[in-house]
């Protein structure tokens, strides 16, 4: 069934029938009432190509990540926070639509496609890096958007964020306690605001607490698991090693794992290892169990489109167009991969 049919058998214009549909205030709520009561029980279905047509949108946001970023870390973390940013979307008749690019390909590239074809009303990206050209190019072109990570480009844009000060004040916090004096730090490329963070305050906690700051424990590599057992190789071979091991995700300790185990050595009673990533069942049953990060992910998503939304003027009524910029909380869960005493 069509709006014509609809209006015919409510007896009503299909104008009125229009606006009941859409929300607008001038409807009276007994009118909009019978409305979309009619509609639910007769099967209307909207003509979403015209009244895309009609409205100058396509009710379609899009989520742009690289399959690099997507096989080289944990797939469920953006799984669960997609799920979090469609049901959000959802309440507002919009679609998540997820774009993958290659790593080959240029990822600004990819951004000026979706834009000048026009494949959606806004975007979301990952993987910021501290000058990020495609955050730019957003901005210039006033098209909507918002990030997850931050960035020195893309001027006054919403954005959502870990807390990695936190992370990693809790990490160095606990390491210290249990006496370790060299600890390592694990970063990927320090272009990315991610690494950038970590880097910086892993830094500021080792001085905090009267620890040294050696660069030859912080070792670039891939977050995947051949990374991390490279990075374990490299630290084995230095002639004094840390006694400890912070890794920026669950699966490069996997490889550390495997590494150590080579080399007759067991985490969690000769090298401490913690990892600043999100808890999943798999660090759970590690052996020995990996200390990592708990949050709420699914949450996260949620307010992350609420941060587009509120961005957006045709949301304005429910968000206040207000600019959200927030960095979101997660918790320390201690386990048995680095809780033993050195000294």
């Amino acid at each position: 069934m069509g709006i014509k049919e609809l209006a015919r058998h409510l007896n009503i214009s299909i104008g009125t029938v229009s606006r009941a549909l859409n929300g607008h205030p001038e409807v009276n709520a007994e009118t909009r009432k019978r409305v979309l009561e009619a509609a639910a029980r007769l099967g209307y279905a909207p003509d979403q190509a015209g009244r895309s047509l009609r409205q100058g949108t396509l009710n379609v946001v899009a989520l742009l990540l690289s399959t690099d970023l997507t096989s080289k870390t944990d797939t469920m973390f953006f799984m669960e926070l997609s799920r979090g940013i469609q049901d959000q979307f959802a309440e507002h008749g919009l679609d998540l639509v997820i774009h993958l690019n290659k790593p080959d390909l240029d990822m600004l590239d990819r951004v000026k496609r979706i834009v000048e074809r026009r494949q959606a009303d806004a975007l979301i990206l990952a993987e910021t890096r501290d000058n990020d050209p495609r955050l730019d190019y957003l901005a210039g072109r006033s098209f909507p958007f918002a990030t997850m990570g931050r960035s020195w480009s893309g001027g006054s844009h919403p954005w959502m964020d870990l807390d990695f000060d936190f992370a990693m004040r809790a990490a160095i916090d606990r390491l210290a306690g249990f006496g370790h004096h060299r600890v390592a730090l694990v970063t990927g490329d320090p272009g990315y605001r991610l690494d950038t963070m970590l880097q910086d305050a892993y830094r500021r906690e080792l001085v905090g607490h009267g620890l040294a700051v050696d660069e030859a424990l912080m070792i670039k590599a891939d977050t995947h698991e051949e990374g991390g057992y490279k990075a374990m190789t490299e630290f084995l071979a230095m002639a004094e090693p840390p006694t400890a091991v912070i890794f920026p995700h669950y699966r490069a300790v996997v490889g550390a794992y495997a590494c150590l185990s080579e080399a007759g050595l067991q985490p969690g009673r000769d090298v401490a290892i913690l990892s600043c990533s999100t808890d999943t069942a798999i660090a759970q049953f590690m052996a020995p169990p990996l200390t990592c990060f708990r949050l709420d992910l699914y949450g996260l998503g949620r307010r992350l489109a609420e941060a587009l939304l509120a961005s957006m003027p045709r949301f304005a009524e429910s968000y206040g167009n207000a600019l959200i910029q927030e960095i979101w909380p997660w918790e320390l869960v201690g386990r048995d991969s680095d809780g033993f005493r050195v000294g």
